[in-house]
């Protein structure tokens, strides 16, 4: 889990209304689903209006063994003391805050069951261990991101889930802004950061190779930071992109190949 309250507003350039839909869903007591691959900003989104709306944000990264439990709390031995301690949830319900599950088609089955009730017109959330039922205040709001390239049989945010959303979808942004946002996050000049967002596009158009996905925004970031500070543009090329995209050789081959095109 990660709490955020600092007033610095991350950096976040809008590709449509994003921005008004969300502010739009907070002053109504509405949640919000983000949909779209990893790294194409859907984090960096929320961050980015939690600190503009002055909100407490409490992360929490989905997993397989995230329980209904670990985000609403529990009783731990503290000096002695059995004592409750509150979850990421209770406590964004409590204060008012924002409560961002990342990834939420990740958690255990459980965790939908909570959420539940807190998504429609009762905004409660009950406690079994304690007996409270706690109804959310004006200023909390609810917020889940997942990516819907990743659902399979076993793992699928269900209909019935996804309906108590308002839904957003989030794609890689277009070159002309993809290259502002990685300049401003990285500090390497556009000129230089123009070949990256070509190249990521080439190998987000791909196809037949053993890529999961194309290569994320976050990931340029990445080798335009390490650019940014003296790195040659290959080895920043092989930390960044071709390393965390496959292990396969001749896929890796294949990236340094195309890099070599662009590149020259």
């Amino acid at each position: 889990m990660n709490i955020a309250t600092t007033p610095k507003l991350p950096f976040y350039k809008a590709t449509g209304r994003e921005c008004d839909l969300f502010e739009t869903a907070y002053e109504n007591g509405l949640p919000l689903l983000l949909k779209g691959p990893t790294g194409c900003g859907k984090t960096r989104f929320v961050e980015h209006m939690a600190a503009k709306m002055g909100k407490s944000l409490y992360t929490v990264a989905c997993h397989d063994d995230l329980s209904a439990a670990d985000l609403i709390g529990r009783y731990l031995l503290k000096g002695g003391e059995t004592v409750w301690v509150d979850g990421p949830l209770t406590c964004a319900v409590r204060e008012g805050g924002i409560c961002y599950l990342d990834e939420v088609v990740e958690a255990r089955k459980d965790v939908t069951v909570v959420l539940h009730p807190l998504t429609d017109t009762r905004r409660t959330l009950m406690i079994d261990r304690t007996g409270e039922e706690l109804v959310a205040p004006k200023g909390f709001m609810l917020v889940a991101s997942y990516n819907p390239g990743y659902q399979n049989v076993l793992k699928r945010l269900k209909p019935s889930t996804r309906q108590r959303f308002l839904s957003i979808s989030f794609d890689f942004p277009q070159a002309e802004t993809e290259i502002a946002v990685v300049a401003a996050e990285s500090g390497l000049e556009p000129g230089r950061v123009a070949p990256l967002v070509r190249l990521a596009g080439h190998i987000r158009r791909l196809s037949g190779m053993d890529l999961e996905e194309g290569v994320s925004t976050r990931l340029l970031i990445y080798a335009a930071t390490l650019m940014a500070s003296g790195m040659g543009v290959d080895q920043a090329l092989e930390a960044a992109v071709i390393e965390p995209l496959s292990d396969e050789p001749d896929t890796q081959q294949a990236l340094r190949d195309l890099v070599s095109t662009i590149y020259g």
